[in-house]
């Protein structure tokens, strides 16, 4: 292997690893928005969000650093904010082979919550009755809405973050030297960001993947009902919410990725 297939190697496991702790912060950060009943209860029933996102943020990170390294000549090239957009697209189609089935399953337990009929005891139960009755489409049922959701939505994610850090960076500095504040400040915008161009897809994809195998034909079918029901406001029911949980979980999880970066770049230097 040549040093710089090593090279590159070395930097995909960094972010990779450093997404899955990105991930691990991102969920301590945001469980808390999700299940407020006291001090305890923050944190009650993390295992699932923790076993679902950490691989998810890995994926997503890992296909960061791909969508990267394929538009650099040079391993420091400076990418302008477009090709920092493309190489967030990447990473949001890699991260969907785990995220399409975990959000098919979050959704569908979502629902069961606030229904009386109990078809799941939990996320094991729930994809191994999906994949029992329907085989493996049942469990990736709207992959092209969480596509079209994710997709442009990670483009901006990653590029409002680096466009930040990159305004925040004192004239002659450099990034990597930015304060933590600094960093959940660009991170957490930069969630917001990301929820901006996603909700209205989110709202579609959710709709879809909980409805009956014969409701929709497909997402139009969709998008024309909520638009017939509720109107343009319709597809961004749950935006308030989503703006407060945004900014402190993704927040939480940029400053969680640069710690581990750092961290593995003492203890692993590049080749």
């Amino acid at each position: 292997m040549s040093a710089d297939n090593g090279g590159h190697l070395l930097a995909y496991v960094k972010h990779f690893v450093s997404g899955g702790m990105g991930g691990v912060c991102l969920t301590l950060a945001g469980q808390p928005m999700d299940t407020v009943k006291g001090l305890w209860g923050l944190y009650k029933g993390m295992g699932a969000p923790l076993a679902g996102i950490t691989p998810i943020m890995a994926i997503t990170f890992f296909g960061f650093s791909l969508g990267k390294k394929l538009q650099q000549k040079q391993p420091h090239d400076v990418l302008r904010p477009h090709q920092v957009f493309s190489a967030g697209m990447l990473a949001g189609l890699c991260a969907a082979i785990i995220v399409v089935p975990a959000e098919r399953i979050k959704c569908l337990l979502q629902a069961q919550a606030n229904s009386k009929v109990k078809r799941f005891s939990g996320p094991v139960d729930c994809a191994r009755e999906l994949f029992r009755k329907q085989g493996i489409q049942s469990l990736y049922r709207g992959t092209v809405l969480t596509l079209l959701r994710d997709i442009p939505a990670s483009g901006m994610y990653f590029m409002s973050y680096e466009w930040m850090k990159d305004k925040m960076t004192p004239h002659g500095g450099s990034v990597s030297d930015l304060s933590a504040a600094r960093i959940l400040l660009a991170g957490g915008v930069a969630g917001m960001c990301n929820w901006v161009v996603a909700i209205p897809m989110d709202v579609l994809k959710s709709r879809f993947q909980t409805a009956s195998e014969s409701r929709y034909r497909g997402a139009l079918d969709v998008f024309r009902e909520v638009l017939r029901d509720e109107g343009p406001r319709g597809l961004y029911k749950g935006f308030t919410a989503a703006m407060l949980r945004a900014f402190p979980a993704n927040a939480a999880c940029f400053l969680g990725f640069e710690a581990s970066m750092k961290f593995l770049h003492w203890l692993i230097p590049d080749v």
